[in-house]
């Protein structure tokens, strides 16, 4: 069972003492329980009062373990090799954890997540599969999102000369959306809703995170008890003091307000996918304007990011570490204990086996909530995520008409001259504080993510500022709404290539290529509208060469721009780091000694 948690706030510990003395004294943890909605706002707004429904979910969801332990087991008796879910965001992170994680068990099929539209990603996936032993897990609360319908469209034909074709996929969704509808008339093998009153953010323990876990043969029922434990720890009549979900929001929440707002991760091997289904929990909750006026707010998680030394923080670090019990923590510890003694605040969670993850989402998932109180925010809606998705359609519809308009400011990575001169401007504009954030609508590759986290690294260590990275468009359906909803102390690097080969889109009239364009102009669009400062970069053809070469002349812009370093070590440096590990960190390490095996996976963890 997970610990309570080991807190070690320094000076910062008398505010959050303070705020859990307050909410003792309101019960406030009673009150969350009974779905309280003043606790965040005294009137009743949508999505605050209809989405506190996963509080109940650990003793609510054990009655689908028989259902759910009889679907992974159809699966594996019919020789079912692949399982593919279909989806995004909330859809699709907590399913990503679980392949990484646990990977199948014997006999059960290698679970896939496939959230990028990028034509190369899609066609190499569908190379791999084999379609009469695949399973598709079609996955959306709306039951409209863009992206599931083109990947359903394109799979769905793929399966044209396969009996049944139906059988091999299942829908998971709210009652009575257009997927449902879809699904029964075309004859899938289920369909199973999800209950309304849970938000996308919070479905890791819903059908949409447990389905994908049954099919990977995880024993459903273990990982709802360890939730179980954590809800009864964090229960109405717990102390807040005592509560381990309100004293880790309460430190989140005090943190934030005193400018400790990046949330740092830090994971032993076993967990390193976890932070990636924090990010949209913490990112997309908190990142807002706040109820009672017009100001920014948010916490932005940081994932991904190589431990430094502590003089390579500013004062705007917090650190949780998620630790397995069973993982060699021996280069972890003394290296928290320094940041400690530099005086910055750290967290530490351990986690005696990998089912521990229910309990830890739980309480990740109260703390969140009441982090949300602290900041006085509402951290169930995203109110700005809906901007990118509306500019991206007029893009689409532009497009189909033949009158996409030509990407304006975009920097081609052939051109050195004027790449290293955007490229200086930009990164000189970055000041403590502030982080930045390097968005790659790129087809996910182990080594584009492997130099992508290089430059992650390498940014940080010259600025000194936050750095994170996020494969589009699977971020914006994680922390989209933060890059526009939150403070606006953020700089951000937009990475686009040009597929050598496009594809069409079934049963539309527009192509993957298309749909991956129009959504990185949206969103660029969307947050130049949101005041945001953002560097377009096109890699070209190929995109390989043209990361290496926008790595190439960062040092340049350090080297002319910033004085900080000459190209050639900095280089040397960048490519160093992303050599010294050969498994990339989004995906688990094959050398475990444990019956893990790698499953397939057509995006990383970022």
């Amino acid at each position: 069972m997970s610990d309570q948690g080991d807190l070690r706030l320094g000076g910062f510990a008398a505010a959050v003492d303070a705020r859990l003395a307050r909410w003792r004294d309101e019960a406030f943890g009673k009150r969350m329980w009974e779905k309280d909605f003043q606790l965040w706002s005294p009137e009743p707004i949508p999505e605050l009062s209809n989405r506190l429904g996963w509080l109940d979910l650990p003793n609510r969801m054990t009655a689908e373990v028989d259902r759910l332990t009889r679907l992974g087991r159809d699966a594996q008796l019919e020789g079912m090799r692949d399982a593919v879910v279909l989806g995004m965001g909330g859809s699709s992170l907590a399913p990503e954890v679980y392949a990484r994680t646990f990977g199948p068990a014997f006999g059960y099929p290698a679970l896939t997540v496939l959230d990028s539209t990028h034509p190369d990603a899609v066609r190499s996936l569908a190379r791999r599969l084999d379609p009469a032993r695949s399973l598709f897990v079609v996955s959306s609360k709306s039951g409209t999102t863009t992206e599931m319908r083109s990947f359903f469209f394109y799979f769905w034909e793929m399966l044209k000369g396969v009996p049944d074709r139906g059988r091999h996929f299942l829908a998971v969704t709210d009652p009575g959306t257009p997927l449902e509808a879809m699904a029964r008339e075309r004859g899938f093998r289920a369909v199973i809703n999800a209950p309304e009153e849970v938000g996308g953010r919070y479905s890791a323990l819903t059908p949409f995170g447990l389905v994908p876990a049954a099919l990977l043969g995880m024993d459903t029922g273990r990982l709802l008890s360890r939730a179980r434990g954590m809800a009864e720890a964090c229960g109405p009549q717990v102390a807040a003091e005592s509560n381990p979900g309100l004293r880790l929001g309460a430190a989140m929440g005090e943190l934030a307000l005193a400018g400790r707002d990046k949330v740092t991760f830090v994971t032993s091997h076993s967990l390193e996918s976890f932070p990636d289904w924090i990010e949209q929990l913490i990112a997309e909750s908190t990142g807002k304007i706040i109820l009672k006026g017009g100001e920014h707010r948010g916490i932005v998680p940081v994932a991904g990011e190589p431990l430094g030394a502590p003089e390579s923080y500013g004062d705007d670090r917090f650190f949780a570490a998620l630790l397995h019990q069973g993982d060699d923590v021996s280069g972890i510890e003394p290296r928290l204990e320094a940041l400690e003694k530099a005086g910055h605040p750290v967290a530490r969670f351990h986690l005696s086996d990998r089912y521990d993850l229910g309990a830890e989402m739980f309480r990740w998932e109260v703390a969140t909530a009441a982090a949300g109180a602290v900041l006085e925010l509402n951290p169930f809606d995203q109110p700005d995520v809906q901007l990118a998705k509306e500019l991206a359609g007029k893009m689409m519809k532009a497009a189909e008409s033949g009158t996409l308009p030509p990407s304006e400011g975009e920097v081609r990575a052939a051109d050195a001259q004027a790449l290293a001169s955007a490229l200086g401007k930009w990164v000189r504009g970055a000041k403590a504080g502030d982080y930045l954030g390097i968005h790659a609508y790129l087809a996910p590759t182990s080594r584009k993510t492997e130099e992508l986290r290089a430059l992650q690294a390498a940014l940080h260590e010259k600025t000194r500022v936050a750095v994170t990275l996020g494969y589009g468009p699977r971020f914006l359906h994680s922390t989209g709404q933060l890059h526009k909803g939150g403070p606006d102390r953020c700089r951000f690097l937009q990475l686009v290539d040009e597929p050598s080969e496009d594809l069409a889109v079934p049963e539309t009239n527009y192509t993957f290529g298309t749909l991956i364009r129009a959504q990185a102009e949206g969103d660029r669009q969307a947050l130049e509208q949101r005041g945001r400062q953002v560097l377009r970069v096109q890699l070209g053809h190929d995109d390989d060469q043209g990361l290496r070469r926008l790595i190439q002349d960062l040092g340049t812009a350090f080297w002319t721009g910033c004085g900080w370093c000459a190209r050639t070590s900095f280089t040397a440096r960048i490519f160093r780091a992303s050599r010294r590990r050969s498994t990339p960190s989004w995906m688990p390490d094959p050398r475990r000694k444990d019956n893990w095996r790698p499953p397939a996976s057509a995006s990383p963890g970022r």
